[in-house]
């Protein structure tokens, strides 16, 4: 335990436990309150005792790398509790916006150093990573399945406000480095039941559509219209977009043999005797065999795909394979084709693949790789999270390529790892 903890666990704790018991009495407009008039205005709080816990707090000389992660602490207290009921979830985003007028109280605040310093604590929370997760987690509270898949919404909007729409991010971006275990499972419940609505959503459009088609070609399209309601596309996608994905996604794309198919195949033919050198070979051609633009994969991507390949870890190329061998060359390949980090954000080549095979041609190749481990899955969530981060303050308009990415990213996980069933499109 560090210096802070030993000389400020108390007044912490006793922070903590005055939400614990306040949210069990009180109603969220009454505690949201509070939280304006503690962390917010910084004067006129009812209970002393928890205003001088806090002063204490400030006045600590490593309260400017700590308090972020207390306040944020304080904050999912209530929003824990406030989710299990659906009356009071409305107040989670209300109590996250509270922190918004944190600026306009700095400027000018005249009081003991220690008491100023709150207010500019709580703004520098407002520009922390654990404030932008709450930030997102408020989207999605706010926004239903109906309003978050309207493709009328405005392209001018931040790409931000689409994060309700994909589940796989939630993890990754809902969460931060402090996050506890009841958070992470409230964010895991979420995420299933907005995954779940979606794959209900996009069955259900998808089957309504092949009805209709099969009707219009019966041409009985009158009584259809009178017979079934019209239903929503749940994606970003047109009509013929969408269905080339899924096509692609759970069709047959190479002869007769879908990607999971074929990812069943290439681990069946992979052996623990195989070298280490072999195995990357094999996944080479496994990997090119879907790229069926001749003249960027054969000139140029296939390339970069075997140097990428030769350059992992081959030290290790006269090994037999194993486990690790098989995560380490995976996840190296998803840093390659998608982003590395957010420390370095460089995603030329998946801007290159996209732009030479479109979105869902490379999704595909990215599912292939998560096919034959399994395991690399949430690492693949995590570099479509890091682009979402990148451009989450660019326009819809101006990251088309990216929303198209991740929409067929959605469907491609949905249907290769969820429970939705759209075979029958094939």
């Amino acid at each position: 335990m560090n210096d802070y903890n030993r000389e400020n666990h108390e007044a912490e704790q006793l922070l903590y436990n005055h939400w614990l018991e306040l949210v069990q009495v009180e109603q969220p407009a009454e505690l949201i309150d509070r939280f304006r008039t503690l962390f917010v205005r910084g004067t006129g709080y009812p209970d002393r005792t928890i205003a001088d816990a806090l002063e204490k707090i400030a006045a600590s000389k490593h309260a400017q790398q700590e308090f972020k992660y207390i306040l944020n602490r304080c904050c999912h207290i209530p929003i824990n509790r406030w989710q299990t009921y659906p009356s009071k979830q409305a107040a989670i985003p209300e109590l996250i916006a509270v922190f918004e007028e944190a600026p306009k109280i700095v400027i000018g605040y005249s009081r003991s150093r220690s008491v100023r310093s709150i207010p500019q604590l709580v703004h520098q929370f407002t520009e922390s990573e654990q404030y932008l997760a709450l930030k997102r987690l408020a989207k999605v509270i706010t926004h239903s399945n109906e309003d978050s898949s309207n493709t009328k919404t405005p392209a001018t909007l931040a790409l931000g406000n689409l994060i309700p729409r994909y589940p796989y991010l939630y993890k990754h971006c809902l969460l931060s480095d402090d996050s506890t275990y009841e958070q992470q499972k409230i964010i895991k419940k979420i995420q299933a039941q907005k995954q779940q609505q979606f794959e209900i959503d996009l069955s259900q459009y998808v089957a309504h559509q092949v009805r209709k088609a099969q009707t219009a070609r019966r041409q009985t399209s009158l009584s259809f219209g009178r017979n079934i309601d019209p239903i929503k596309n749940p994606t970003l996608l047109s009509d013929p977009q969408l269905f080339f994905a899924l096509k692609q996604f759970v069709g047959k794309v190479e002869g007769a043999d879908t990607y999971r198919q074929l990812a069943g195949r290439f681990r069946a033919n992979t052996t623990t005797n195989q070298s280490y050198g072999s195995f990357k070979d094999d996944l080479y051609e496994y990997l090119i065999s879907s790229v069926t633009d001749d003249r960027y994969g054969k000139c140029q991507f296939s390339e970069k795909l075997y140097k990428q390949l030769q350059n992992t870890l081959p030290h290790n190329d006269d090994r037999k394979l194993n486990e690790f061998l098989t995560i380490r060359t995976c996840s190296q390949l998803l840093n390659f084709l998608v982003v590395e980090s957010p420390a370095r954000p460089n995603h030329f080549v998946f801007i290159d693949l996209i732009s030479n095979l479109g979105a869902t041609q490379t999704t595909g190749l990215l599912l292939k790789i998560v096919l034959i481990c399994g395991k690399v899955k949430p690492y693949l969530e995590k570099r479509l999270a890091i682009l979402f981060g990148h451009y989450e303050l660019s326009t819809r308009e101006g990251v088309v390529w990216l929303i198209e990415a991740l929409e067929n990213l959605n469907l491609a996980l949905s249907t290769n790892f969820g429970k939705v069933d759209v075979s029958f499109v094939q």
